[in-house]
């Protein structure tokens, strides 16, 4: 008889590791709130070496190793349009902005991790605006439609047999043998003392419309003056992200926010004026002190997967890897 789990949490990290589970033999029962979380507003960048900075070297390693997961299994049973691009270009605005550029690029080649350089970067990707020119090329990055994913995971954990409860507000509304917090923000409050805090990002989207420049084909990330811009296509249009800063629980797309998002993405490809403004959003992103996720076991019937940051999308495939092996382990012991 398959060991039952509970796992807690609706967003890309609770159903990954529902689905692993399920994969493995566990009796899986997903609670999840109705409410859409950060998951909902993600930019769906899988992108270890464009969002990795001096000091990172840990995040690194595991987003390296979430990449492999992504470019073999973990798209399996997921339709395969929820892949949306296939490389990233990151492009510097200013001499400032070409400093961090290299900075990043020596720090990716120290480690082993070399990406292509260029000093012609409207030569890759032309709707850049005039006078960007450096910049490096990231070939195994990937991009995912953040909702289609959270769709497909939804579907193919049905299909594995799944089951939908409501979310809980205490562990003891849970009965299963093993459980995992997999719930964001809100892990805190289930388990006391957990590291996560909530960190606010507004998320823009644009849509094509008729007689516009076309969508572009690969993520363009940049820093506008200091600033990181991101630019992530999707099937209709472009992702922009995302600002970052604490402001609470508070989930209201702010003015300067959307101001700051909108000029520099058209500072980094100006085209993108003639889009449609199609939706504003902001989302908590579930934040720890050192930026790297909680992903382990708190006690003999407890695990936890949360603490993501930025890197939700890029480290589901590692986390649900992580968890299985440690259920497994569970399993083995008794």
């Amino acid at each position: 008889m398959a060991p039952p789990l509970s796992v807690i949490g609706g967003g890309v990290i609770g159903l990954s590791v529902a689905r692993r589970a399920a994969l493995a033999g566990w009796s899986v029962t997903l609670h999840a709130s109705v409410e859409r979380g950060a998951s909902w507003v993600a930019g769906g960048m899988i992108a270890p070496h464009s969002e990795g900075w001096p000091g990172e070297e840990r995040l690194l390693q595991i987003g390296l190793e979430s990449l492999r997961l992504w470019h073999t299994d973990f798209l399996d049973g997921l339709p395969p349009e929820v892949v949306t691009a296939r490389e990233s270009l990151v492009v510097a605005v200013d001499r400032a902005d070409v400093a961090d550029l290299r900075t990043v690029a020596d720090w990716l080649a120290a480690q082993g991790h070399p990406v292509e350089p260029t000093t012609a970067a409207r030569d890759v990707e032309p709707l850049l605006a005039q006078g960007i020119r450096h910049g490096f090329l990231a070939t195994t990055e990937l991009a995912v439609d953040n909702r289609a994913v959270v769709e497909g995971l939804t579907a193919h954990c049905r299909e594995l047999g799944v089951q939908w409860a409501p979310a809980v507000d205490s562990l003891d509304e849970v009965d299963a043998e093993q459980r995992v917090i997999a719930n964001g923000i809100d892990a805190p409050r289930l388990w006391p003392g957990l590291p996560v805090r909530p960190v606010k990002g507004e998320v823009l989207r644009l849509r094509w419309r008729k007689g516009c420049m076309p969508v572009p084909t690969r993520v363009v990330r940049a820093r506008v003056h200091g600033r990181p811009v991101y630019l992530v296509p999707r099937a209709d249009g472009v992702v922009v992200g995302a600002t970052q800063y604490e402001h609470g629980r508070d989930t209201a797309p702010v003015v300067t926010g959307v101001r700051d998002l909108l000029d520099d993405a058209c500072a980094v490809m100006p085209a993108l004026g003639e889009y449609e403004l199609a939706e504003t959003a902001a989302g908590l992103r579930p934040m720890t002190p050192d930026g790297l996720p909680v992903v382990e076991r708190l006690d003999d019937r407890t695990l936890v997967a949360a603490g993501h940051g930025r890197n939700g999308f890029l480290l589901a495939p590692w986390t649900a890897e992580r968890i299985t092996a440690e259920l497994e382990v569970s399993v083995g012991a008794k």
